[in-house]
């Protein structure tokens, strides 16, 4: 028998659907996440295979997030194209101030422009969610320039809620932990190379199988200083003899100079509370949901 919050999610879900519709045919920016993979299934759900999940390719996305990317997308049955953003050619991108995520948005933004010529599809929508205009999203500045819609956002939807949907139509993301660029893990300042976020994709990967943990960063600081982050309770695990000179090496072979263990542990985009002290500022372009709407 239905309970009374399964029904509240599938009104919800329901809304979401009918919002997609209202918009018409549309091309979703879809990096596999929970967030995405939600608004995916609602354009299927609403235009069938006239919608179409559009995944940005380059030295920033993990291998593993590309693949859960396309499963999911056949999982939903949404068509599906990878393209090629080449957001490393920018020098405004590479040199990591705090406006960074503008200039990767922005080149995936334009390339799927160009592609919506080819498509069915007529306008552009993204996965952000009401949660996201607390934090520092330059992205999102991106996502006002070229008419991105952000359905989530106009339903007044957070993460919370959009996990509850994803549970609600069996997404297989709907328990996927956030996984931000492997960009975002390099320290404001430091240049971003697609050597230095293939270190970090190796590292992590190295970490997460050795320590059977999935939610856990390498960040890259200064000096190709390695700061790790792990969940609380896995700590102490990773400061017992021979798992802690197992790591150190391992990730000094990979090219870091040294490794430092964050002893407050993981959390989520934490690089964010630098950008005040740095100078870096905030973006310019208000994000509210009227604006991008």
């Amino acid at each position: 028998m239905p309970t009374e919050a399964s029904i509240d999610t599938a009104d919800i879900a329901d809304q979401l659907v009918a919002r997609l519709r209202s918009y018409g045919p549309c091309a979703v920016a879809f990096s596999g996440g929970v967030d995405s993979a939600v608004v995916a299934m609602a354009a299927f759900l609403a235009h069938g295979h006239n919608a179409v999940a559009v995944t940005a390719v380059s030295p920033s996305l993990a291998r593993t997030d590309r693949d859960f990317a396309a499963n999911e997308a056949m999982a939903i049955g949404i068509p599906h194209i990878e393209v090629e953003t080449h957001e490393f050619t920018r020098p405004e991108y590479r040199r990591n101030s705090g406006d960074r995520c503008f200039f990767c948005k922005d080149t995936l933004y334009s390339a799927t422009q160009a592609l919506l010529q080819s498509l069915p599809a007529q306008i552009i929508v993204n996965g952000a969610n009401q949660d996201d205009l607390g934090d520092h999203r330059p992205g999102m500045q991106a996502a006002a320039q070229h008419r991105v819609k952000s359905p989530l956002i106009e339903e007044g939807l957070g993460k919370q809620q959009v996990r509850a949907i994803a549970a609600f139509w069996n997404l297989q993301a709907r328990d996927k932990p956030a996984a931000p660029c492997l960009a975002s893990r390099i320290a404001y300042g430091v240049e971003v190379t697609a050597e230095r976020v293939a270190r970090i994709e190796q590292a992590e990967a190295f970490l997460k199988s050795l320590l059977a943990c999935e939610e856990l960063r390498v960040r890259l600081e200064q000096a190709e200083l390695a700061r790790i982050e792990l969940p609380l309770d896995h700590i102490s695990k990773l400061l017992t003899q021979p798992l802690r000179q197992t790591v150190t090496q391992h990730l000094r072979n990979l090219g870091f100079r040294s490794v430092t263990l964050d002893l407050e542990g993981f959390r989520s985009g934490n690089l964010n509370a630098l950008l005040v002290p740095l100078g870096l500022g905030t973006p310019s372009v208000s994000t509210s949901p009227k604006e991008m709407s």
